[in-house]
């Protein structure tokens, strides 16, 4: 098992989206961090509604990758620049790897990532157009449903109007504030989700090293 996006053809596997599917698979991936922010809201959006297409914006915490001061980079001259004073527009392999664990989401999801000068705790920002008229009081009720059924522990729901130091130590995937949630000419949809990119993919690690251990 391993912590990485899979830039092969390796099995992948997000709890909260395919993780049912392992079949005993000597070598797998668990994806990114903002995979399994993403997955499990685009599942539960896709098996609510349906998906036409969309795109994503992962607002992410600065990483070991980026300087504490400017520098030369090799290949992307943004990703020199001070990743803790700057906004930095840069590119996520989330959006794409959501083919390699929901199939049927494939060519429908692109995104980008700007990288912020916080240090923990990211955000999914997802805007979709769905198969069905909905309303925001029905995305909301698709969410809480999944949060107390087929995903509780993995994806949760936000009422207490948090902010993003308050999900420091999050152990859940990912976490929809419901208030957000926005819906413009009943089919586009806008949905936040919260994520804590360290401590919340280290605790999918570990549940995921169980499952495929059974």
């Amino acid at each position: 098992l391993f912590s990485a996006p899979a830039k092969d053809d390796t099995a992948t596997f997000v709890l909260g989206a395919n993780a049912e599917e392992y079949a005993g698979e000597t070598v797998v991936s668990n994806a990114s961090c903002t995979t399994n922010g993403l997955a499990p809201v685009a599942k539960v959006l896709d098996d609510a509604f349906g998906i036409e297409n969309g795109l994503m914006t992962t607002i992410h915490s600065y990483t070991s990758s980026q300087p504490i001061l400017d520098a030369k980079h090799k290949k992307d001259p943004r990703k020199g620049r001070s990743g803790a004073v700057n906004l930095v527009p840069t590119t996520t392999g989330a959006a794409k790897a959501i083919s390699k664990v929901l199939p049927s989401l494939t060519g429908k999801i692109n995104g980008q990532a700007i990288r912020v000068p916080t240090a923990d705790v990211s955000m999914v920002d997802l805007t979709v157009t769905l198969n069905k008229d909905v309303t925001v009081e029905d995305v909301q009720a698709a969410f809480k449903t999944a949060s107390e059924g087929s995903h509780k522990g993995i994806l949760g729901v936000d009422e207490e109007y948090r902010v993003s130091m308050d999900f420091v130590g999050e152990e859940l995937s990912t976490v929809v504030p419901l208030d957000t949630i926005q819906v413009i000419g009943n089919k586009m949809v806008k949905v936040l989700s919260w994520y804590d990119n360290e401590w919340g993919y280290s605790c999918r690690l570990v549940d995921m090293a169980v499952h495929i251990s059974k």
